[in-house]
């Protein structure tokens, strides 16, 4: 009973010097500031963790399929590469501001597989994060305005967007005279 009791002592005394630190206000929360290695950790763990549970189950389309392809690269140049760059540029005025630093989708790191090198895995992890985006990291929700087939377009693109040249991203890019963002 007597270790249960110092237990409970010291587990009131942690949240209550949690909750002293959280109302503080001492931790450096500016995005110029990195987070220390175990917030760091602590993040980056549980984002990468959720999103591989939630997105584990996600039924991957075909994506070599052309349209996709051309149908994805105008949404990914218009909602994307302001953070995700595009080839030819190392960093934009938002890549190098918000904190964490979006990866640069243009490298073959960060789209052909996830860690075990399961291509499968790493287009359920991307379909997922562009539909439901990642809180507090600057990643947006495309689902409430993007519906499935579209976000797989997306997907597609971003499969094929470490081999694509400057010239070849311009040209999968342009919208056709007349389209817009919304006609999809």
């Amino acid at each position: 009973m007597r270790y249960l009791g110092v237990l409970l002592l010291l587990g009131g005394v942690a949240v209550l010097g949690v909750g002293g630190f959280v109302y503080s206000g001492w931790y450096q929360i500016g995005a110029d500031v990195p987070h220390t290695a175990a917030v760091s950790w602590v993040l980056e763990t549980l984002r990468e963790r959720a999103v591989s549970r939630a997105a584990k189950d996600i039924s991957v389309p075909p994506l070599d399929d052309a349209q996709l392809l051309i149908a994805g690269g105008p949404d990914y140049n218009e909602m994307c590469a302001s953070c995700h760059l595009k080839p030819g540029r190392t960093e934009s005025d938002l890549s190098v501001g918000l904190y964490p630093a979006p990866p640069d989708l243009t490298s073959h790191e960060h789209v052909d597989a996830d860690e075990e090198g399961d291509v499968e895995a790493a287009a359920q992890r991307q379909f997922w994060i562009i539909k439901h985006g990642i809180k507090a990291s600057g990643m947006p929700a495309w689902g409430p305005t993007h519906d499935d087939e579209r976000i797989w377009a997306m997907v597609a693109f971003l499969q094929k967007l470490p081999e694509l040249s400057e010239v070849q991203y311009q040209i999968l890019t342009a919208r056709g005279a007349g389209e817009s963002a919304h006609s999809h």
